[in-house]
């Protein structure tokens, strides 16, 4: 993982940016309460017996214990609350909708007025702009997180919680789930790609023009392995016959920088280890081994996977 990728002290969204500058005042803070003690401890390790009355050590205890840590308490509480408080959603804002899955991400682009787009771990934000996530579950707890852009928030079966947020500058950033969900839950991560305005709204709208139907002779005899080692009972390709949803939809899965939502580089060897040997890469992913694929009939299904872009 490169350097920064996933940090609370990388930041790309609003929320993030004002959390760290939170964290760094109260380090600082602390800080200084430390020096004033560790001042006060050397002072009065050193000071004569009888030096301090108990008038002045009344006095210390209603300033340093009680005076000074009311200030600093009231002048934290003033200058957090207005930080705490969230961002607020328009009607036209983006929204993406993002199901955890046992171990991957579910991924919905419903722009106002626009057609809903489907991909799987990867979100694409655009810079400058609010955008709404709506976040579920589809079997137990996840949790989204992403550190560099907003905070933590849960993602419960049957309930959707909403998290608003906006990115300040492009790149390409790591989320994890935080909540532990299984076998593989330390291996469920996903990539945010934060994007210029203008070209977030050229990547969605060729997204839009973008199918699964490919032509050639690759295509050809991969789409029939495709269909012939049953990828089609629980991937969806679309534009094609195949319509299931219950693992990731590949319709754009040769786009994508990772293979198994972050396990591996996006490479046709790592798509035939994958396809071929999908619970040793990802133990307690629902995908099912296929040790009776040959190398080549793998080979050529990776080599397919790889134009759907």
């Amino acid at each position: 993982m490169e350097p920064g990728r996933q940090s609370a002290f990388s930041t790309f969204g609003m929320e993030a940016a004002s959390l760290a500058s939170l964290t760094w005042w109260m380090v600082a803070g602390a800080i200084v309460i430390f020096i004033g003690v560790a001042t006060l401890m050397v002072l009065a390790m050193r000071a004569r017996e009888g030096e301090l009355t108990h008038t002045q050590g009344m006095k210390l205890v209603l300033w340093a214990g009680g005076v000074l840590p009311t200030i600093v308490l009231l002048t934290l509480l003033v200058t957090t609350l207005p930080q705490m408080r969230p961002l607020q959603a328009a009607p036209a804002d983006l929204r993406i909708a993002v199901q955890g899955e046992q171990f991957w991400w579910r991924v919905r682009y419903q722009p106002a007025g626009g057609r809903a787009e489907i991909d799987a771990n990867e979100v694409r934000v655009p810079v400058g702009r609010r955008v709404v996530f709506q976040l579920t579950a589809g079997d137990v707890l996840h949790s989204f997180w992403v550190p560099g852009l907003a905070g933590k928030m849960d993602m419960v079966p049957g309930r959707t919680n909403t998290l608003v947020v906006q990115a300040t500058k492009a790149g390409r950033f790591r989320g994890q789930c935080a909540e532990f969900c299984g076998l593989s839950h330390a291996l469920m991560a996903f990539d945010v790609i934060a994007m210029e305005p203008a070209a977030f709204d050229r990547w969605l709208a060729s997204r839009r023009l973008a199918d699964g139907a490919q032509d050639g002779p690759v295509a050809e005899r991969g789409g029939k392995l495709f269909a012939d080692y049953g990828c089609a009972g629980c991937h969806s390709l679309r534009d094609t016959a195949f319509h299931e949803t219950i693992g990731p939809d590949l319709t754009q899965v040769g786009s994508r920088s990772t293979v198994g939502a972050g396990v591996l580089p996006m490479s046709r060897a790592n798509l035939v280890r994958f396809i071929r040997e999908a619970p040793s890469v990802k133990p307690g992913a629902r995908m099912p081994a296929y040790p009776h694929m040959s190398a080549a009939d793998a080979s050529a299904l990776a080599a397919y996977m790889e134009t759907l872009k």
